[in-house]
């Protein structure tokens, strides 16, 4: 009857979120201390926590631009240096055969990225822009998954993201501080980016053990916490009426 019990758990259970012989450790041999297969459940509940966040981080940014038809107080160059850094993190983690749960927060970060970015350049009035953006962007995300590209350039790219990280926020808060207000930015938006970033200096230790992923969201994570200190020094600071972004 135990095994039985056991059938349905360990198929949802492994190798989701554990590899069978902490399963085992954990659910057969009930050694529920088990600090390394404990770390292991840990990570993977996070980082898969994380993907299924990233679904929506970023659809409050994207609903305040259109509802506001105005991208006014966002940095086209931070949003775009911030498409830089996700891309070489998951075009990495790809070419690397690194766990989804590590790294697929990237991909949706990504499309909703891109999302911004068109609709900033709409909301300038450079649409055609824009639509060139997207499909120069679509191109260069082929090649760069494809074969044809070294791994030498794949990684230097993923090193690339740590001053893409923190130029791009500089800009953003450069850009806020200029304004003395933070615009369109979505509180939620910046604050669940916050977190998903500490969360991943963790699950990146843990799945992937690469250094350069985890300095990545260290960086990040400072870099992020920076405009979340921003919004809330901000927080009742309004636009000028009219003003537009230059």
């Amino acid at each position: 009857m135990a095994a039985e019990a056991d059938g349905p758990l360990k198929r949802a259970l492994v190798p989701l979120l554990l590899p069978e012989k902490c399963y085992d450790q954990i659910f057969v041999h009930w050694d529920l201390l088990h600090v390394p297969c404990l770390k292991i459940l840990l990570s993977k509940g996070l980082g898969l926590g994380i993907v299924a966040g990233s679904l929506l981080v970023k659809l409050p940014q994207v609903f305040k631009i259109l509802r506001a038809k105005s991208a006014e107080g966002l940095s086209l160059q931070s949003v775009m240096l911030e498409l830089v850094a996700l891309t070489g993190t998951m075009v990495y983690s790809i070419t690397n055969n690194f766990p989804f749960s590590s790294w697929g927060e990237a991909l949706f970060l990504m499309l909703q990225t891109v999302t911004i970015c068109f609709l900033v350049l709409h909301y300038r009035g450079q649409t055609v822009q824009g639509v060139t953006f997207l499909a120069s962007y679509a191109l260069v995300l082929l090649l760069l998954l494809s074969p044809l590209t070294p791994l030498a350039l794949i990684t230097l790219l993923q090193a690339s993201n740590m001053p893409a990280v923190v130029v791009g926020r500089l800009l953003q808060a450069a850009t806020n501080y200029r304004n003395g207000h933070t615009g369109q930015l979505s509180a939620v938006t910046v604050f669940l980016l916050f977190a998903g970033s500490l969360a991943r200096i963790f699950t990146s230790i843990q799945e992937t053990g690469d250094p350069l992923m985890a300095g990545t969201f260290v960086v990040s994570s400072l870099c992020n916490g920076l405009i979340a200190g921003q919004l809330l020094f901000y927080w009742n600071a309004k636009a000028p009426h009219g003003k537009k972004e230059q």
